[in-house]
């Protein structure tokens, strides 16, 4: 990388950083919260797709720069549109939502765990974001609200999809019909988030949540993560089938080959995928 492009990836929206197997994308509008606007919103969408085609990545780490996660919406860029005719208004909003969805689709579907570790404000989008991550890891000063409501609007970002599947039909009704505040203890107690840790700590928890999945078998978590999201439109036998098939195509890997010869040699394994 030469220096004119690490600049560039420096003064990105979203930055797209690679170490090994790990890809991290930083929300990277600290000065705004990190609030969306469309620019960082066509990055963000950029960034999960050039994760998207890159089979070597085996865990993907969300976070934000600054003080914030994310604030939600950047209503400063939602102002510049008032003016505008309430259908073309309409229109325009409708394709940023939808442009944006393609991410939220993609992530989703990444074979390879994706993490969130938040703090500060994770409001608005930022909480779809959270939302539809497969692992959250919260600082105590971390700050949740859907806030859409706040400003006269309904959710984006797949709130409406992943919050019921993820604390319940009535608690996702609370979340976003009265968009009150709470805080990263209310959110690992609803199942938002998996561990809240000291805000000090919590660089150094998500490096261990990270190595723990690097360290893991990948055919195997890409498995276990597909099982788990495809069990929500599986009948039991559906999903009896699956957990079949997908037992039988581990076993024909390398790395089960690996996990049953270190379980019986007593040393760690060495998964490499």
């Amino acid at each position: 990388m030469t220096r004119h492009e690490r600049e560039n990836e420096v003064n990105e929206t979203v930055q797209l950083e690679r170490r090994g197997a790990l890809a991290t994308l930083t929300l990277n509008r600290p000065a705004a919260l990190n609030a969306l606007d469309v620019g960082m919103m066509q990055r963000l969408v950029q960034c999960i797709g050039i994760i998207a085609g890159d089979s070597s990545v085996r865990c993907v780490l969300l976070r934000g720069a600054g003080a914030h996660f994310m604030a939600g919406g950047d209503l400063r860029t939602f102002h510049e549109q008032l003016e505008r005719r309430p259908e073309d208004r309409s229109a325009l909003f409708t394709e940023m939502a939808l442009a944006v969805h393609v991410g939220i689709e993609q992530l989703q579907r990444l074979a390879p765990p994706v993490v969130a570790s938040v703090h500060g404000a994770v409001a608005g989008f930022g909480l779809s974001l959270v939302a539809a991550c497969d692992l959250a890891i919260a600082a105590d000063d971390a700050r949740f609200t859907s806030a859409y409501r706040n400003i006269g609007l309904s959710p984006d970002g797949g709130a409406t999809y992943t919050l019921p599947r993820t604390v319940g039909l009535k608690r996702a009704m609370e979340i976003l019909l009265l968009a009150e505040r709470f805080d990263a203890q209310r959110a690992v107690e609803l199942g938002l988030v998996n561990r809240v840790v000291p805000a000090a700590e919590l660089a150094a928890a998500t490096d261990a949540l990270v190595q723990s999945l690097l360290d893991g078998p990948p055919v195997a978590l890409a498995r276990i993560k597909r099982l788990l999201l495809e069990s929500r439109s599986h009948t039991l036998s559906e999903q009896l089938r699956a957990e079949a098939l997908a037992f039988g195509a581990c076993s024909a890997s390398d790395d089960f080959v690996e996990g049953i010869r270190a379980f019986l040699d007593k040393r760690p394994p060495r998964f490499g995928g």
